[in-house]
Formats: structure tokens, C-alpha cells, sequence
């Protein structure tokens, strides 16, 4: 759905904190200090096509209020923001004062396409991707394909009550209808399990980690997780603390995230999601599960 053009004159909101339905964000509405986790967000590329570039810059800032704040970190380097003809994607390259690349690969004024694009990107951001094994790169991809689902839901909140401009506010259903569609597409049946899926893509999924029909239908399973418990973000910026160039199993991947993690909390949320696979992670000894200051 195309967006009509915005007022020639409108009055711009403020941001109001996340409110609305608690039992979808599983915790309390955000206050103003929320605008503190969201990195400057910078367009390079200023052809929208009939998207005007300050526009861009409202939906995609609308987009990273939904997942920053939920990691509890403050420093995120800032966003340069181009465009890309062969797909979305966060560069590993990084800007001259360290900002991170993304390209996006839509145009005009499909909200919704933006919205979802640049919130996988951010998913990658959070989880801290970097150069190495890719034996698990698909679980990366998989929480990415979450954090657009999440995203999306969390936009059509938010902009009911609060969109950057008023004449806005009609757009909030369609991020809810677009998560639902995809959401619908890939859901998994009630008798299938994500182990089973798991099971049955590995090996597929080691060799292809964007195979992009089973990284959402994992993400529907995994989808209600974050629903639940919105802080699993700040676990996610622990995913790849320990990657390294040698290959490891997925078992070891998720129990070194697990290890990562600086609190109890997040440590349960890590447990919790290796078990929608199947997976056990060993208990922690009495010093292990002690909290500790966040390893940058």
C-alpha cells in the first residue's frame, strides 16, 4: 500500500513511549528515555522515488524505536542508509567514524517494505554479526526474519496512537496486515515442531543460511518467545561475542551464547529458545551463573 503524500504543513509527535496492548509487548510502555537507545540514522542515498527523504528518515526511525531499546545498550554507532538493486543488506565494511552500512531495496512510499527491510538489517546489528563460521549463520538469519515480524507488530501499536504525523495514523493496520500475511504463509502446523523442522533443514541450512522460507517459518515459532519476553533482544547482543573462523556445532553455538549472556534473565531466555530446538544446554556451575558487566 502507497502512503498519500504528507500535509504540506503538519505538526510533528513526539515520542510518547511504546504504549498499547501489554499482553503483544510483554512489558510496560517505554517513557522518553527510550529515544536514548535509537543510533542517528543518516540517508546517502537521497532518490526515494516519490518517498521524500525526510519521510524515509521518519519510518525508518519509527522502525528502530520498535528493537533498540529492548537491548538496554545506549552506544550503537550511527546508520548510513543507501540503496542496494540486489537486495537489502548491512555491510561488514563500515563508514569513515565507524557507522554501520545498510542498503535497502525498496523505493516510494511502501512503508511496509521499508519497515521490514531495514528491521532485518537491524536484527544483524543486534546480534552482532561479524566475519567467520557460517555453519550457523542461518539462526542469525532466522532472528533477523524475527526481528521484521516484531518490528511490524510493534509498528502498527504504536502508529495507531502516535505516528510521526497525523494524517499517519490510518497506516498502522497495514504493518499488521503485512506481518499477518507472511506470518500466515509460513506458520508452522500444530503436529510439527520447530525440532522437527530443525531436523530436517540442517543440513540444508548450513550450506544455504538465507533459505528464506525455512528462516520464516522458524521465525513464526520463534516469534511468540519475543512477544513474551521483549528484554530477549539484550541476549541477542550476545549471539556472536565467541564466533570465530572455526566451525562449530549449533549445540556449541548456542551453549557459547548462553556463556555470553551477563545475567541470569537472559541466560533463561537463551534456554529457552534452544529448547523450541531441541536442544539442552548443561547447567551452569555456581561462579558461571553469576552476573557480570556486559563484554563489549
Amino acid at each position: 500500500m502507497l502512503l498519500p503524500a504528507r500535509f504540506a504543513v503538519h505538526a510533528v509527535l513526539g515520542f510518547v513511549g511504546l504504549l498499547g496492548d501489554t499482553h503483544l509487548l510483554g512489558e510496560d510502555a517505554f517513557n522518553s528515555e527510550a529515544e536514548r537507545f535509537i543510533p542517528n540514522i543518516r540517508l546517502t542515498e537521497k532518490n526515494w522515488g516519490q518517498g521524500a527523504p525526510e519521510d524515509v528518515e521518519k519510518i525508518l526511525q519509527s522502525t528502530a524505536r520498535q528493537l533498540f531499546p529492548f537491548t538496554g545498550k545506549k552506544d550503537w554507532a550511527d546508520i548510513l542508509i543507501g540503496k542496494s538493486p540486489h537486495g537489502p543488506v548491512v555491510l561488514f565494511r563500515r563508514g569513515e567514524k565507524g557507522e554501520y552500512i545498510i542498503n535497502l531495496n525498496t523505493r516510494d512510499r511502501f512503508w511496509c517494505q521499508y519497515a521490514f527491510q531495514f528491521a532485518h538489517e537491524i536484527g544483524h546489528i543486534i546480534c552482532g554479526f561479524r566475519k567467520g563460521d557460517k555453519s550457523n549463520l542461518w539462526f542469525e538469519e532466522t532472528i533477523c526474519e524475527v526481528a521484521s515480524l516484531f518490528a511490524l507488530e510493534k509498528l502498527a501499536l504504536e502508529w495507531n496512537h502516535s505516528a510521526p504525523y497525523p494524517n499517519w495514523q490510518p497506516y498502522a493496520k497495514e504493518f499488521k496486515k503485512y506481518a499477518d500475511q507472511r506470518i500466515s504463509k509460513h506458520l508452522l502446523p500444530q503436529s510439527y515442531s520447530l525440532q522437527q523442522l530443525y531436523k530436517e533443514r540442517a543440513s540444508v541450512l548450513k550450506a544455504k543460511a538465507d533459505d528464506r522460507e525455512t528462516n520464516t517459518r522458524m521465525a513464526t515459532a520463534l516469534l511468540p518467545i519475543f512477544r513474551e519476553s521483549p528484554q530477549g533482544w539484550e541476549a541477542c547482543t550476545f549471539l556472536n561475542l565467541k564466533k570465530t573462523r572455526q566451525p562449530q556445532s549449533f549445540e556449541t553455538y548456542l551453549n557459547d551464547w548462553r556463556d555470553n549472556c551477563s545475567s541470569n534473565e537472559q541466560r533463561k531466555f537463551v534456554r529457552k529458545v534452544s529448547q523450541s530446538f531441541g536442544v539442552i544446554l548443561p547447567l551452569l556451575t555456581e561462579s558461571q551463573a553469576k552476573p557480570r558487566p556486559r563484554v563489549k
